[in-house]
């Protein structure tokens, strides 16, 4: 069966699969809603004999091995129109360099899952990067030329609407100039990521469950707090993508070229990295200096005030590692007219740096800053916290610096 130009029928419905060329020279597929009787009086009565009758609709992606049909339930992935060749394909394996950096092989293994193994859960992609000219939005132009209409591009407002019927089918959702100020979106594509299932929701219609296999790919560039993120995710892999040295013209159309030849090379590659995860990759593999800034400017302003107190005292004193209570902290952070209380202090030190106090009351070495800033220590008795020097310093590198 042929898509272009031809009918089928859905449970009672008639649809017809259409091509709408679009400004790029691409052609977008769509099933239309038919009437029968338009079909009759284009084709006469004894048409409608010939269409093919499905039961429903599913979603099964596959690039090597597409069915139209799986069980009588019309596939409506968008199978791939490249005619895989072997041949040279040295401008993208560049570009993948220049996104990925060292991260090269990564950037490979992450590409070849997506066409090989388009189910695979992966990492939410993030390139980021203040300067110009980086090639950001060309990676996903690249991609949109790759997988055609199983991308779809959104905006912040698309992403935050409740009708999700465009892209809960989709291979890849690519948001540009993405700005997550709130923590619910961060949780919901946090959830999304990992997630198989979704309720797909369309304008007039009730919401229903289906099959999600959908990753993410964000495009930024504030490089500080696009998204709200804690220091203990995994699920991100945020790159700072360099400036181009020497922009080129007509360098999508060179990408495009050599599609065939990129996929070829991608199918047979052999993987650099094992399954490991859920997400394939490890989180330490995908840990990236962005990846850490990010999550440093996250961090609110008491805690960074605490850290850098603690981080003061322990300098001062040649101390490794400091004793102190909540109320310790919450008194040392007063001095500095920053506006806390104790419920805050043990939020941070318990779910945030993943602390744990002793379990009775023991006595300690108490700290308290005088008003000239020097720091005196007493005896004093607690369920104290203990926190290290390296702790610090690896999770607050701009205080300790």
């Amino acid at each position: 069966m042929k898509r272009e130009g031809s009918y089928i029928r859905v449970g009672t419905q008639y649809y017809k699969l259409v091509k709408t060329p679009s400004i790029s020279g691409q052609v977008n597929e769509s099933l239309v809603s038919w009437n029968i009787e338009t079909i009759r009086q284009d084709h006469g009565k004894t048409y409608l004999a010939g269409i093919p009758k499905y039961d429903g609709f599913t979603c099964i992606p596959d690039h090597l091995n597409f069915k139209y049909s799986h069980s009588n339930f019309y596939n409506t992935y968008a199978p791939l129109s490249h005619t895989l060749e072997e041949g040279n394909c040295a401008v993208s394996l560049e570009f993948v360099r220049h996104i990925f950096g060292d991260h090269y092989e990564l950037g490979l293994d992450y590409l070849q899952l997506l066409f090989i193994k388009p189910t695979q859960v992966l990492p939410i992609l993030c390139l980021v990067s203040r300067e110009r000219s980086t090639g950001k939005s060309t990676f996903l132009k690249w991609l949109k030329k790759i997988f055609e209409n199983n991308l779809t591009y959104l905006t912040n407002d698309n992403f935050t609407s409740q009708f999700n019927s465009d892209w809960a089918n989709k291979l890849l959702i690519c948001i540009d100039e993405v700005l997550f100020n709130k923590e619910e979106l961060t949780e919901r594509i946090k959830y999304l990521s990992t997630t198989n299932i979704n309720k797909l929701e369309a304008k007039g219609k009730d919401k229903r469950e289906v099959e999600f296999f959908g990753k993410f790919v964000l495009c930024s560039n504030n490089e500080e707090n696009f998204i709200k993120i804690d220091q203990h995710e995994t699920r991100f892999w945020v790159i700072k993508v360099p400036t181009i040295k020497k922009e080129q013209t007509a360098y999508l159309e060179k990408l495009e070229e050599e599609i065939p030849a990129f996929l070829y090379h991608l199918q047979h590659r052999k993987l650099s990295t094992p399954h490991q995860t859920r997400m394939w990759f490890s989180a330490r593999q995908i840990e990236t200096p962005a990846l850490r800034k990010l999550v440093q400017h996250n961090k609110n302003r008491i805690e960074k005030e605490l850290a850098n107190i603690l981080l003061m005292v322990m300098e001062d004193n040649d101390m490794e590692e400091i004793n102190f209570c909540p109320i310790d902290a919450l008194n040392a952070i007063g001095k500095t007219r920053l506006r806390t209380d104790l419920t805050q202090i043990r939020k941070i030190l318990k779910k945030d740096w993943k602390l744990e106090s002793q379990p009775n009351s023991h006595m300690y070495q108490k700290f308290s800053i005088w008003a000239d800033g020097t720091t005196i220590f007493k005896d004093a008795k607690g369920r104290y916290f203990t926190i290290s020097k390296s702790f610090l310093a690896e999770n607050f590198p701009e205080q300790s610096a």
